[in-house]
């Protein structure tokens, strides 16, 4: 009997351990309950945003210019290279002048000889041994060649090419010693303080894209996004590709350079979406999260998917509703089951 008892009160002892045990590490395990974190706040809504057809191109001058020799010569001295900047004005290349210089002489010999002649005729004619005729050939021929003594003039002037622009050289094509011929490229230069997107659209979207239209440029490149605006809509399709070659005017921005890769996003309609600040975002082995405030105001875990990037804040896809209110920057930090007491000051 004394056996059975006691027995039976070591049973009930256990038991009473066990259970205070349990408690204890109920304690344990739910500490936040208990605890507060002053944190900011922010109760989030569903908004009105653009909506986009994106493509892709790139960053062009719309201003290019090619450089070339107006006479025949080889090249003396090349005063640039690819990258320089130039000033309306400034010499580029210089032109052996030999063949211009002779053109110059014989143009200057012959309208010494015209004018000589026209001085004899107007004597002549004072003392009646010639006609009017006469002197008005000699007059003619006179005011050829002062004409061809200007344009010879001119000619030599061209040995130095000059920018007709401010811009960067972009590209070189001759070097010193190659014979330079009117019209055949020496430079490109272009003005980087005019810039254009080029990219092709869809034929199911050029109908809802038209000139003056705000788009977006992203420049992963820079990892910024700039406003632009339609400049031209090509209204014929690519033959092969059936796509429609679209111009879009860029601010000009000292980061920004020709050629660089963009992405044209145009607005052809209006969506739901909801944004939070990027602070917020917790982010773990590829994973995703926020802390809420719950209706008890106790904070608690939520995964979430993200969207596109808009400045600092970030689109969700998938976690949250309409009037949720996400909680961030706690002190102590924030733990699922603490009480979160509002700092938004």
């Amino acid at each position: 009997m004394n056996t059975t008892t006691s027995t039976t009160k070591l049973a009930i002892t256990l038991a009473l351990a066990t259970l205070l045990a349990s408690c204890a590490d109920d304690e344990a395990h739910s500490p936040a309950a208990t605890q507060t974190t002053t944190a900011q706040t922010l109760t989030v809504h569903v908004v009105s945003i653009p909506q986009h057809y994106t493509t892709s191109g790139s960053v062009a001058s719309d201003h290019k210019v090619s450089i070339s020799s107006r006479i025949s010569g080889y090249i003396k001295a090349m005063n640039v290279r690819e990258g320089d900047k130039v000033t309306a004005g400034q010499v580029l290349v210089k032109i052996d002048p030999t063949d211009a210089k002779q053109a110059y002489l014989q143009a200057k010999a012959d309208l010494k000889d015209a004018e000589a002649d026209l001085n004899r005729f107007k004597e002549l004619l004072e003392s009646g041994a010639i006609s009017s005729q006469k002197v008005d050939k000699a007059k003619l021929r006179y005011d050829v060649a002062k004409a061809n003594v200007a344009r010879a003039n001119n000619q030599l002037s061209y040995a130095k090419v000059r920018s007709p622009v401010d811009g960067v050289v972009v590209e070189k094509r001759l070097s010193i010693g190659d014979l330079a011929s009117p019209g055949a490229p020496i430079l490109s230069i272009e003005d980087p303080n005019s810039l254009l997107v080029s990219t092709y659209v869809s034929e199911d979207y050029v109908s809802k894209i038209h000139e003056g239209d705000a788009v977006d440029i992203t420049i992963e490149a820079l990892h910024h996004t700039f406003e632009g605006t339609v400049r031209q809509v090509v209204q014929a399709a690519d033959p092969v590709s059936h796509q429609f070659l679209v111009k879009v005017a860029l601010a000009t921005g000292a980061e920004i350079h020709p050629g660089m890769f963009a992405q044209a996003g145009f607005r052809v309609g209006e969506r739901q979406a909801m944004f939070i600040p990027q602070d917020t975002i917790i982010s773990r082995s590829g994973l995703h999260a926020v802390y809420i405030m719950d209706a008890q105001g106790l904070a608690q875990y939520r995964l979430i998917r993200l969207g596109v990037r808009q400045g600092e804040t970030v689109e969700v896809v998938a976690g949250l509703h309409d009037g949720d209110t996400i909680v961030w920057a706690g002190q102590p930090t924030i733990k699922t089951g603490m009480k979160v007491q509002a700092n938004n000051g």
